[in-house]
């Protein structure tokens, strides 16, 4: 039998979940090695009993480019961009970076000020103003290859209507400096805006060579070991093959938490929440990653900000906030005690790892409280409990508190944090949390999902099989996805039958390559078309589905829903089209999850296995689980479901 193996990286430990030909389910669970994220990867592989003849495929999540972003170490960029038109990283959209704070200050760009290149050329959309002279591509790659460094942004005006001058260009550079890796905005995202193209495309460049030497390290290992297909998730919750990751380092900003949330929806629809909008949290050891599921599906937007970066690509909806187990409980000048967002992370881990730590974290307020088996813990982690209540208690003697208060507070300000964020993915985007059921998963996840809850009015949890590991059960069920873009910048009422086919079939051409994903030949192929539209003079855009040939009317009449719903009006304006996106993705893995039951409760135990059944809890308490621990508390119900995992409601 073979089998699709998915491994997430997560700041504390690395997950595996294999899915076998016949929907079968293994999970497993190592410490991270935050030096070398693919040591980790392997070690969890060497661990599972799988074969290595019998791996179809390896599908990673990674937080590489995450990290390149937040601590600002990735390559060395040289920016060339259209004289005149130098300074768009260093403007922005000229809004502050806080409104109300005139203190907070934007993420430095990727590029200094300093290594920005003027070319002397300009394109408008509707041809070329000022052409780009040879002897002006060969001063500009002289000046590129004195900069010394290894990659290159080119961006010129409107280059999403007519590349040939940033190709001209790139092709002038990699003649002078042919070891100089050179990225163009027209290959990296052909739509308008300025500012959000550049962004992305210095991006890329950024964060491409290192990208690459992982991908290569990682490759290379797991072919010592006899593993040859690897894939990556990008953001946008489809599978990349690394040689198609290595070239698009900007799309897996956001590769995690992603199969996380394609994990949640996976259940979501396993569970019978097929319809309806859910909330999903996965809480690890260093952050919470909040996502939305509308109709069994995750949300995928145009894109969004990581780390202070503008990244124009689509994603799944992911916030992130630093609130996680090993989120490190201090005391700030005013005497107040704050939660992260510092991480003990892998290493030296919580106090209660034995590994280290001696400061308090959310995983040692929990082990202090009881609210987490002292016996054994994932990842062959033994828990020390004397160890996390010195920790908490010498916390707990600085403000005054009781050991026991002081926990509790210390999750209090947790869950203060991650529900701040589950709001603003929710009714920011006019969906009411109350209405949504929780799907709360990751090692913490189940241990805060109802206090969670009861802060945002939530009366129904549900807690996945597998929650210590569903981002790597979503990771190994990826599906192969390709995007391809176009700018339109037409009114609506222009793209007639014919034109709107003709826009569908050159997308689509865009997005075909090879049809196969390791040994799975044959896979059935879906293609969705998106339209980004909007009111002209609107400064932001809908997307909405298209098939090739629709009539315009239908067009039209699904925009004006689409805004009623999002804006709550509609207006009695023109609707102009921005831009397009083909997304073709291959057929996912089947998984059939269910219990392995009957077996007996025991109330001394409260261990679940996987292999209980008709099992219902009232009341506060603890479950441990085979990867993650639940905590029940007074006035929800917990029922065992048939898939696995647990269904809990508020009681009445």
């Amino acid at each position: 039998m073979s089998w699709s193996v998915g491994i997430d990286v997560g700041g504390t430990f690395t997950d595996l979940a294999a899915v076998g030909g016949d929907g079968t389910v293994i999970t497993g669970k190592v410490l991270s090695t935050p030096d070398d994220q693919s040591v980790a990867v392997r070690e969890a592989l060497s661990a599972s009993p799988l074969e290595a003849a019998a791996i179809d495929r390896v599908v990673h999540g990674t937080t590489l480019v995450t990290n390149l972003l937040l601590e600002r170490r990735g390559t060395r960029t040289v920016l060339c961009a259209t004289r005149g038109a130098t300074d768009l990283l260093e403007l922005r959209r000229q809004e502050r970076a806080a409104l109300y704070d005139l203190s907070a200050q934007h993420a430095p760009p990727l590029v200094a000020a300093d290594d920005v290149i003027a070319v002397d050329e300009r394109v408008a959309p509707d041809g070329v103003q000022r052409p780009l002279a040879d002897s002006e591509a060969q001063r500009v790659a002289d000046e590129v290859a004195g900069r010394g460094a290894s990659a290159v942004c080119v961006s010129l005006l409107h280059s999403y209507v007519s590349p040939e001058h940033e190709r001209r260009l790139a092709e002038a550079i990699k003649q002078r400096a042919p070891r100089v890796d050179v990225v163009c905005s027209s290959d990296v995202l052909p739509e308008i805006r300025e500012y959000e193209r550049t962004a992305t495309t210095a991006c890329e460049a950024y964060a491409r060579p290192a990208v690459a030497s992982y991908l290569e390290r990682l490759a290379e290992r797991l072919a010592r070991d006899g593993v040859q297909s690897l894939g990556i998730v990008a953001s946008n919750g489809g599978m990349l093959d690394a040689a198609a990751a290595a070239r698009g380092a900007a799309s897996l900003a956001l590769s995690g938490p992603a199969g996380g949330v394609a994990g949640a929806a996976l259940v979501a629809r396993l569970a019978g929440f097929e319809r309806g909008s859910a909330l999903s949290i996965d809480i690890g050891g260093t952050s919470a990653d909040v996502g939305l599921i509308v109709d069994g599906a995750p949300l995928v937007e145009s894109g969004g900000q990581v780390a202070g970066v503008p990244i124009a690509l689509p994603r799944v909806l992911v916030e992130t906030v630093s609130a996680g187990g090993g989120s490190l409980g201090w005391i700030d000048d005013g005497g107040a005690l704050r939660v992260g967002p510092r991480s003990a992370g892998a290493v030296p881990g919580p106090a209660a790892f034995g590994r280290g730590g001696t400061q308090a974290t959310v995983t040692d307020a929990h082990v202090a409280l009881g609210n987490i088996s002292v016996q054994r813990m994932a990842g062959a982690v033994q828990l020390d409990a004397g160890a996390a209540r010195d920790a908490v208690s010498r916390l707990a003697l600085r403000l005054g508190s009781p050991v026991e208060r002081t926990a509790a507070a210390m999750i209090a300000t947790a869950d203060a944090a991650m529900a701040r964020a589950l709001r603003r993915v929710s009714v920011e985007r006019g969906i009411d949390p109350r209405d949504c059921v929780l799907i709360a998963f990751g090692g913490g996840g189940p241990l805060h999902a109802c206090g969670l809850a009861e802060q945002l009015g939530i009366s129904r949890i549900l807690v996945p099989p597998f929650a210590g590991v569903l981002s790597a059960l979503g990771l190994a069920v990826a599906p192969p996805r390709r995007v391809a873009y176009a700018s339109i910048m037409k009114p609506l009422g222009a793209l007639d039958q014919s034109t709107l086919a003709a826009l569908a079939g050159g997308l689509a051409t865009r997005t075909l390559g090879s049809e196969t994903t390791g040994s799975r030949e044959g896979l059935r192929w879906t293609t969705e078309f998106t339209l980004r539209a909007r009111y002209r003079g609107q400064g932001h855009e809908l997307e909405i589905p298209f098939q090739a040939a629709e009539p315009q009317a239908v067009l039209a009449a699904r925009f004006a829903a689409a805004h009623q719903a999002r804006y709550g009006f509609v207006l009695d304006a023109a609707v102009e089209a921005v831009s397009a996106r083909c997304t073709r993705s291959g057929e996912a893995p089947h998984v059939a999850l269910q219990r392995r039951g009957p077996a007996t409760w025991h109330a001394t135990s409260r261990y679940d296995d996987g292999s209980l059944c008709d099992v219902v809890l009232q009341g506060r308490t603890v479950v441990a689980l085979s990867d993650a621990t639940l905590l029940i508390a007074d006035g929800w119900t917990a029922r065992a479901l048939p898939i696995g995992g647990w269904l809990l409601e508020r009681s009445a």
